[in-house]
């Protein structure tokens, strides 16, 4: 077949301007627009956005959504090493003793993140293509869960923000109790830092139950495999057909069907990864991992 031989559009010098912008600068979050804009100024040939994406193509740099993360500071970084290195030799009988728990939102509501980044392959994680922000809540329903090895609670469905009393009386009363008797005493509860878990009801409830907590690092949800479990619901939601339109009745029956229907051994495999999330975060000293 004849193939087309089209004339390259750019000079050497554009070349550099564009490989200049994105590399000497190193400003990862320019759009393309404004290179684009500033060689048309010059040059009346007119070339499209995807010649810029070419050029920076062959560089090794792509357009990419940045990864989301919870802001750190050095105190962050130093206890998550810390905790790093105290589990990571557990053993899987270890970590088979631990239940890890938490809440997230749920929503109808469409996020598209139409942010992009430009990044080289590999470097997903590095400090300049990530975006820290806390994770507060919105509109939507609050779900709480837990997993351990070879089995997780039921799923808890509530439209209300939780409070010490909500997590005392339903949380701890109706669903970590049954699993403390059945697992006995090497027990242990992983739950993270909120203020409604940290409330001295709370505390006087496990303390009365002896459930063990586990000590946690703040602002750690990349070493907590249930985040994953988080991820694979909201995808088995977003895939069901059709989607849910009714808040919060659909959204409810929606949420409680695909818990259950998320198979065992993918969250069993979830925590068996504690070892190596713990390596990976000692290797970063603490700071955000591919986790």
């Amino acid at each position: 077949m004849l193939q087309h031989w089209y004339p390259r559009v750019t000079t050497p010098n554009e070349d550099q301007y564009i490989f200049g912008s994105y590399c000497q600068k190193k400003q990862t979050e320019h759009s393309i627009g404004p290179i684009s804009s500033t060689l048309i100024s010059y040059r009346y040939d007119s070339f499209t956005r995807q010649t810029v994406y070419r050029r920076l193509g062959h560089i090794g740099l792509y357009a990419r959504r940045p990864v989301r993360c919870v802001p750190l500071i050095t105190t962050h970084y130093r206890l998550r090493l810390t905790w790093s290195r105290e589990h990571a030799l557990w053993t899987p009988q270890q970590w088979s003793c631990v239940m890890f728990s938490d809440e997230s939102r749920f929503s109808l509501q469409s996020n598209s993140r139409r942010t992009l980044i430009w990044r080289a392959p590999g470097t997903r994680y590095h400090q300049e293509n990530t975006i820290e922000r806390h994770r507060y809540g919105g509109a939507g329903l609050l779900v709480w869960g837990g997993i351990i090895l070879g089995s997780r609670t039921d799923l808890h469905v509530q439209s209300v923000t939780m409070t010490g009393h909500i997590y005392r009386d339903v949380i701890l009363e109706q669903h970590l109790r049954l699993f403390r008797a059945a697992v006995g005493a090497e027990f242990l509860f992983m739950d993270d830092n909120s203020r409604p878990h940290r409330t001295d009801i709370v505390d006087e409830c496990l303390q009365s139950e002896d459930i063990t907590r586990m000590d946690w690092p703040a602002y750690s949800p990349d070493l907590n495999p249930i985040e994953h479990v988080w991820d694979m619901l909201g995808r088995r939601i977003a895939a069901r057909q059709p989607l849910p339109t009714c808040l919060p009745p659909e959204l409810r029956r929606a949420l409680l069907d695909e818990w259950y229907n998320i198979p065992q051994d993918q969250i069993d495999n979830l925590i068996l990864s504690m070892p190596r999330r713990c390596k990976a975060s000692i290797a970063s000293s603490g700071r955000h991992n591919p986790y």
